[in-house]
């Protein structure tokens, strides 16, 4: 499906007013995935971007569009992101804790469909709906904000996740991506690295994605 470790940006901490130039900057690093985390205010206390600002920007890039939606009713607004020309849409079991009927509803859209797990959450919540999932993302801090710190105990969760997992489907994880956390998730078999800070605030991107990229993959 795709070469992994994935660096999946997060758009969340982009400068918004020069989107299209950030994303040229992160095409020519070497970056193929943009991770859209899209905020309600109500299911976590914060707000983002929607369908729209995704839409407008799809016919400006063939990178893949990986969607997580930190929303209370991912159902009722699932076709705008589909039409946005979103390739992966992930949603909260803490959201919807009878996702079938949704996650059928990406796949036959022919999407990638994930399911997202935060911290607090047993993994027992999603085990019952992983042969339905392309994708599992793991969050590694309270949803809502960028810049918050890795919390390593997720980590276990990975570990136990991984060989449950149908081939083919990634293990993503996402908060506190960094060069000091990214080879432990990768040794627990994380293939898909959502980063924020640690690409955005470097001013060299290609340098800053490479040497994710590199210790992603030096797994001892």
């Amino acid at each position: 499906m795709h070469a992994t470790p994935i660096i999946a940006p997060s758009m969340l901490k982009c400068d918004y007013a020069n989107m299209q130039q950030e994303i040229e900057r992160l095409e020519a690093a070497g970056t193929r995935w943009l991770h859209w985390d899209v905020m309600d205010g109500h299911f976590v206390p914060n707000l983002s971007y929607g369908a729209m600002v995704i839409r407008s920007i799809r016919s400006r890039t063939t990178s893949f569009f990986d969607a997580h939606l930190m929303i209370s009713d991912p159902a009722t607004y699932l076709d705008d992101y589909l039409q946005a020309g979103c390739d992966a849409i992930t949603f909260h079991i803490e959201a919807v804790p009878e996702p079938t009927d949704l996650l059928h509803r990406i796949r036959s859209a022919g999407r990638l469909a994930g399911l997202a797990i935060n911290p607090g959450t047993p993994i027992s919540a999603i085990e019952p709906f992983l042969p339905d999932c392309n994708l599992i993302l793991i969050m590694s801090v309270q949803p809502g904000f960028g810049g918050q710190k890795f919390m390593p105990e997720v980590l276990e969760k990975a570990r136990l996740l991984k060989p449950k997992l149908a081939p083919g489907t990634l293990l993503s994880i996402d908060g506190g991506i960094a060069a000091d956390t990214i080879a432990s998730a990768a040794a627990a078999g994380c293939q898909v690295f959502v980063a924020g800070s640690a690409i955005f605030d470097e001013a060299d991107y290609t340098s800053a994605v490479q040497n994710l990229e590199r210790l992603a993959g030096r797994v001892d």
